[in-house]
């Protein structure tokens, strides 16, 4: 029986090269926005990528584009209250939503960003998948379900990318794939594959790029 929420098949060389493409290509920071207003024009496919502070977001948007300093990494979580846009060649568009789960952030920042990523999810009708970055060394947490729940109820496809892969012995990722795969089967809106990434390494990052660049 094949197991649910198998780590996705290395796309075939066309598929590939297909990504490749894409994001060798003009990638440039277009605008961060604090409001649904401040929204550029709906008129491209986009995906957006979520994550709790410290799950390496920007170094995995980094490491996709082949450019070091795209996404600006803070060291401080909750530091990016934006929803910063990036154009992915002439007709999609990158979204960097602001990493959740942070302590140091006032709850009045944390409301406010939490009723724009709500507004944001539930009105965006070219948003054609969400990434949800979870940490291969610690498995999906209580704060990254907060963000599957809303994703569920907003109808949005998401996908779940384990991160920093080569931070995990093989025994230990076993385990943490089963806790995902249990986690991930309580959500409707859940991609059925996951995605393995090490952004030091390279490791998933062709799969992904490819993954981006087939979504219609």
């Amino acid at each position: 029986m094949a197991l649910p929420f198998p780590l996705a098949e290395t796309p075939d060389e066309a598929t590939i090269e297909q990504g490749r493409k894409l994001f060798a290509g003009q990638v440039d920071f277009l605008k961060g926005v604090v409001a649904m207003s401040g929204l550029p024009p709906a008129d491209r496919a986009e995906v957006c990528f979520a994550g709790r502070s410290n799950v390496g977001k920007s170094t995995l948007i980094n490491a996709l584009t082949g450019r070091k300093a795209l996404a600006r990494a803070s060291n401080t979580p909750g530091r990016t209250q934006e929803i910063n846009y990036f154009s992915l060649g002439e007709d999609r568009y990158l979204v960097d939503l602001p990493g959740y789960g942070f302590a140091n952030a006032p709850i009045a920042v944390v409301a406010k960003w939490q009723a724009l990523l709500k507004s944001y999810l539930s009105g965006r009708a070219t948003l054609r998948r969400a990434f949800v970055l979870v940490d291969a060394r610690h498995g999906i947490k209580a704060v990254d379900e907060e963000i599957m729940t809303l994703l569920d109820s907003s109808a949005v496809t998401f996908q779940c990318v384990l991160t920093k892969a080569d931070k995990v012995k093989e025994n230990d990722r076993e385990k943490v794939l089963a806790q995902v795969r249990s986690k991930l089967a309580a959500h409707p809106a859940a991609f059925p594959e996951l995605i393995l990434t090490s952004s030091e390494k390279g490791y998933g990052i062709p799969t992904l790029r490819a993954t981006i660049a087939t979504l219609e």
